[in-house]
C-alpha cells in the first residue's frame, strides 16, 4: 500500500480524489472497446468532497474496472488491442495525455447481494447491465454490477485544499489553545497545508518530474 500511495503522490502531492461509476454503463453483451467508446467522457462521479466538476487532467491516477469482458470486432482503434488492459490504457491516455496512469481490469464483477443497499435503476438486470425496459416488480434486484473506479491526483484538489486552509484559520476557533493546541504548532500546520495545496497548482511539478509517461 505504502508503494501504491507513493506512486500516485510525487511532487510533494498527499492527496487524491476518488471517483467511481456504479454501475458502468453497459448494455449485457457489450465488449470493453464497445463500452467505453460509447462515452466521449470518463463515466466516473466524483465521491470526495471536493467541488462537483468535470477535472480535464490529472498528474497521476490508478484505475480499475471491473465486470465488462473484451470481445474482438474491429470497429474502432480500441477494438484493434490486444488485451483489456490495453483497452483501458488507450481509453486513459486519449482523456489524460501524459499523466502517469496505471490500470487493472477484472473480469468479476462487484457484487451487491444484502447488505448492500438496493438503490439501482429498476433498469439494471441482475447483472447490473442496461436494458430498454425494467424487469417489473418480480425482479429479485441487482447480484453485481460492472464498474468502473479511479483514485486521482489531480489540480482539482487544489481548491479542496485552499478552502480547508480558510475554514483552519485561527481565528475561526476562537481559542485553539483550549483544544490542547499551540498557536504555533496550528500557524505551522496550516503552512504545511499551503504549500502542499500549492503543489496541485497546474504546471506544478513540472521541471521533469512527472514526465514519466503512461505506465504499461
Amino acid at each position: 500500500m505504502l508503494h501504491f500511495a507513493d506512486s500516485l503522490t510525487f511532487s510533494g502531492r498527499k492527496v487524491v480524489a476518488a471517483w467511481a461509476a456504479l454501475p458502468l454503463p453497459a448494455s449485457s453483451g457489450s465488449s470493453l472497446p464497445d463500452v467505453l467508446s460509447a462515452h466521449q467522457d470518463v463515466p466516473w462521479k466524483l465521491l470526495s468532497s471536493c467541488k462537483e466538476q468535470r477535472f480535464s487532467s490529472c498528474f497521476a491516477q490508478s484505475v480499475v474496472l471491473r465486470g465488462i469482458g473484451q470481445e474482438k470486432g474491429p470497429r474502432s482503434p480500441l477494438h484493434s488491442c490486444e488485451s483489456p488492459e490495453q483497452v483501458l490504457q488507450q481509453y486513459l491516455h486519449s482523456h489524460f495525455p501524459g499523466a502517469f496512469s496505471t490500470c487493472h481490469v477484472l473480469q468479476q464483477p462487484c457484487h451487491t447481494q444484502p447488505p448492500f443497499p438496493q438503490f439501482f435503476s429498476p433498469l439494471l438486470t441482475t447483472r447490473g447491465f442496461l436494458q430498454d425496459r425494467a424487469q417489473g416488480s418480480s425482479s429479485a434486484g441487482v447480484e453485481s454490477v460492472p464498474v468502473l473506479a479511479a483514485l486521482q491526483s489531480c489540480p482539482g484538489l487544489l481548491g479542496l485544499l485552499s478552502g480547508l486552509c480558510r475554514e483552519l484559520r485561527p481565528r475561526r476557533w476562537g481559542r485553539p489553545c483550549a483544544a490542547g493546541l499551540e498557536h504555533d504548532d496550528v500557524q505551522e500546520a496550516l503552512e504545511e497545508l499551503r504549500t502542499l495545496a500549492q503543489c496541485y497548482e497546474p504546471g506544478a511539478g513540472a521541471d521533469g518530474s512527472e514526465d514519466e509517461g503512461d505506465s504499461d
